[in-house]
């Protein structure tokens, strides 16, 4: 399908930059101006899920990793799925030199409509006023808040494959040291988008999925996801031909059923598009690769395809456009049954002819064992016979057509 500008998409650039203090994100912080052309694009992402228990007066420690470089970073704060207010009064971004530990000088604090605090309501995000200056491509930021009082139910991002940090009591935001951060977490806490303006050629690609688009099975603190690779290869190119990535998987996550809450998979893919991903700044497509829990839980063909026409015909309606990802080989896990594979066939079949989507990433012969195409390649396999390896994730990131993403 041919695309047409999407420059209503942006999220206008009259925003409030504010200049802070000395030292930035790259080694030379000189700033400068923005290009007149350029738009707000999300250099990552992840989806609003809940995390198990409460924090009182701790700052947590998140790490990202950009995918595009841009200009005037803000972060997206999220309290989606708090039942009470969440109030910030220091959050700080930083480089990560490793672990919690931040490379010294490159600490700045961000503002909230010229204020470092913010009060977010329940249901409700908040974005940062941007920071002057460049931040760079495929590059790991910490991001540092912490939490006045104690929190009601944790928006969180659980099974990020990568460690944040838990502090010792008190405000630690702007610590450089990781001294205070003793607690290590698997889950990113609050963090909801990483957004940059950059050319008005770059735009973003949102991966919506499960746990094999979170990438559980690869190695953490790596950045081997299959999304991660995707954008590194998009990094290699020329500057008007790459594309952003943003990760909106949720391990455990379905096209047609469930709810947000406590130890959930998250809301459905259907529930949650709007608030996880078209809302992004500068989404361009929509990269869907979800279906198999829907089958585990008894789903039909009919049903799944139904659920996929409804993502398609909302996702074009909002002038965007949708690729399909195939469904990966199951059947070593325990997912697998002889009637479950047919619906993972049939569901394949249909993604693969039917037209519907604009175009197809097809992760199943990518990443299927040629001598039994019902199971990973041995060399691919994560140890479940369900979840990709770093080397199935490799194989995944690959699959996809770079320009084929650009929906051009």
């Amino acid at each position: 399908m041919g695309m047409t500008t999407s420059s209503w998409r942006r999220v206008g650039a009259g925003l409030l930059v504010v200049a802070v203090g000395a030292g930035g994100l790259v080694d030379s912080a000189e700033s400068r101006e923005p290009d007149a052309g350029a738009g707000l694009v999300t250099t990552w992402g992840a989806s609003d899920d809940i995390a198990g228990g409460a924090l009182s007066d701790v700052t947590v420690r998140n790490v990202l990793r950009t995918s595009v470089g841009g200009e005037g970073l803000r972060i997206r704060i999220s309290n989606a799925n708090g039942d009470q207010p969440l109030v910030t009064d220091s959050v700080y971004v930083g480089r990560q030199q490793s672990g919690a530990t931040v490379v010294p000088g490159s600490s700045r604090q961000l503002t909230f409509a010229g204020s470092t605090s913010v009060t977010i309501p329940p249901g409700a995000m908040a974005i940062s006023d941007a920071l002057a200056g460049p931040v760079p491509a495929v590059t790991s930021l910490t991001v540092s808040l912490h939490v006045v009082g104690t929190t009601g139910v944790i928006t969180a991002h659980n099974r990020a494959m990568q460690h944040s940090y838990k502090s010792t009591s008190g405000d630690h935001a702007a610590d450089e040291s990781s001294t205070a951060y003793q607690t290590e977490s698997s889950a990113w806490y609050f963090l909801n988008a990483a957004i940059v303006e950059a050319p008005k050629q770059v735009e973003t690609v949102a991966t919506l999925g499960d746990s094999i688009t979170s990438s559980v099975g690869t190695t953490i603190d790596t950045n081997r996801r299959w999304p991660d690779v995707l954008a590194d290869r998009y990094a290699k190119l020329p500057e008007p031909r790459r594309l952003a990535i943003s990760n909106e998987g949720i391990s455990g996550n379905r096209v047609l059923g469930g709810v947000a809450k406590a130890g959930s998979a998250g809301a459905s893919a259907l529930a949650r598009l709007d608030k996880d991903v078209l809302t992004k700044p500068g989404v361009r497509t929509v990269l869907v690769l979800e279906g198999i829990n829907d089958i585990y839980a008894g789903a039909t063909t009919e049903q799944l395809i139904a659920g996929y026409r409804q993502l398609i015909a909302r996702v074009h309606a909002s002038g965007r456009c949708i690729v399909g990802g195939t469904l990966t080989p199951m059947g070593s896990s325990f997912v697998y049954s002889p009637e479950k594979e047919a619906v993972r066939t049939a569901v394949n079949t249909y993604i693969r002819t039917s037209h519907e989507f604009d175009a197809v990433a097809d992760f199943d012969a990518a990443t299927r064992d040629p001598a039994n195409p019902t199971r990973l390649k041995p060399e691919y396999d994560g140890g479940d016979g369900l979840h990709p390896n770093d080397a199935g994730n490799h194989a995944m990131g690959n699959t996809p057509g770079l320009d084929a993403l650009r929906c051009d």
